[in-house]
């Protein structure tokens, strides 16, 4: 890499040199920027392309695969942000923000680090040889190959590797979580979701940046902002674990289905002070309403602990939801805070559950959102109700 960058900074002193002795005025700087301006206008020209469905003029700025792979994804922006420019020779390798937006369900753009090749043509001008996720940056759907798209009432379902009934499927589950999380949270929110389903795990895994290794087992996942403004949401995404989904029998889909719904009805309402206790097991409170599932059948695993006699002593912390620890305390975890919910709407009603939820997101931090909701809100205070919850787990499982 030294002698690299030694042999490119010999090439930068000659031309400037040889610049010199031509008496021109233009400088290496002045290249640089000409360089770099001329990428920019490159990447608008690509970007134009894709909002305007022309793929000819696509083409003409280099590489067609990323639009070949994106043609059906309905987008309503699509930019790029040149970063950084490094050149050496006919090519260049050029660092960018893309920005994009999903027409009708994106409420402020994605923001993805991309990492593009580049080679020289005539006049100055730059093609585009490949468009790639920046090092530490996840992959985008499209990344992995052609997307088909589904529309549902009140879902957009993309899919790579997928056939379009399946899509269908999704889509049917999806549109039936809406009403039913509604039902529960209210209508104030977007009332509409895209869930994305990869090829397989490993596709899953590469849209969250993480390692495969971390969801194996893990149905479905949500990601977003915490913390929106108002009543809107950025840009959540039920990203679904093909392999783990598939497992699951009809009840399973759905119940899946509607927790992660759950997340984008809630998100502008929890915020870093919302413990994962709490924002999990609303989701699966919600997920399990109307079910007829009973706390035996829907928390087996905390039903095994309480009849062995070993009750939990405290709520679970954030720590014990981590997905790559012990499969028993996560789903223990999952249950536990679905318990909680479940004695809040049962003992001070539905309303009262969401009401504390809410109270517990105003807070900007963890400390003392719990305390102070329970005060408010139920009238309890922190000793007392998780006295009142391991009673609860007693009478319930045990």
């Amino acid at each position: 890499m030294a002698g690299r960058g030694r042999a490119s900074g010999s090439w930068a002193v000659a031309l400037c040199l040889a610049l010199a002795s031509t008496a021109s005025l233009t400088s290496c700087g002045d290249l640089a920027d000409t360089a770099r301006g001329r990428v920019q206008q490159v990447l608008d020209r690509r970007a134009r392309a894709v909002l305007h469905h022309d793929e000819r003029a696509f083409d003409a700025t280099g590489d067609g695969t990323q639009y070949a792979n994106l043609r059906a994804v309905p987008l309503t922006d699509w930019s790029y942000r040149l970063t950084s420019l490094h050149r050496t020779g006919g090519t260049a390798t050029a660092g960018a923000e893309l920005r994009y937006r999903v027409t009708g369900y994106d409420s402020a753009p994605v923001t993805s680090g991309r990492t593009l090749t580049l080679a020289a043509g005539p006049q100055g001008t730059w093609r585009v040889v490949s468009d790639r996720p920046a090092a530490k940056a996840s992959q985008q759907l499209w990344d992995q190959g052609p997307v088909t798209v589904v529309r549902g009432r009140s879902s957009l379902v993309l899919g790579v590797g997928q056939s379009s009934g399946t899509l269908h499927g999704y889509a049917g589950l999806a549109d039936r979580a809406v009403p039913a999380v509604s039902d529960a949270w209210g209508t104030g929110w977007s009332r509409h979701v895209v869930v994305l389903v990869p090829r397989t795990l490993d596709g899953m895994a590469g849209l969250l940046g993480s390692p495969a290794s971390q969801y194996r087992g893990i149905a479905a996942v949500t990601t977003g902002e915490a913390g929106g403004s108002g009543r809107t949401t950025p840009a959540d995404r039920i990203i679904v674990n093909p392999d783990a989904y598939g497992m699951l029998g009809g009840l399973g889909k759905q119940v899946v289905l509607t927790h992660e719904t759950t997340h984008v009805a809630t998100r502008a309402r929890t915020d870093p002070a919302t413990p994962l206790w709490l924002s999990e097991g609303y989701a699966d409170w919600i997920g399990y309403r109307g079910t007829g599932r009973t706390p035996a059948q829907a928390a087996p695993e905390l039903q095994r602990a309480v009849a062995a006699g070993q009750v939990p002593a405290a709520l679970p912390t954030d720590r014990d939801f981590g997905f790559a620890g012990d499969a028993t305390r996560l789903a223990q975890a999952y249950e536990s805070g679905w318990m909680a919910c479940r004695l809040i709407a049962g003992r001070w009603g539905e309303d009262r559950l969401r009401d504390f939820y809410v109270a517990v997101g105003r807070h900007r931090h963890r400390s003392g959102a719990v305390e102070d909701a329970l005060r408010r809100v139920l009238h309890t205070a922190p000793g007392a109700f998780t006295d009142q919850w391991r009673a609860y787990l007693r009478a319930q499982l045990g």
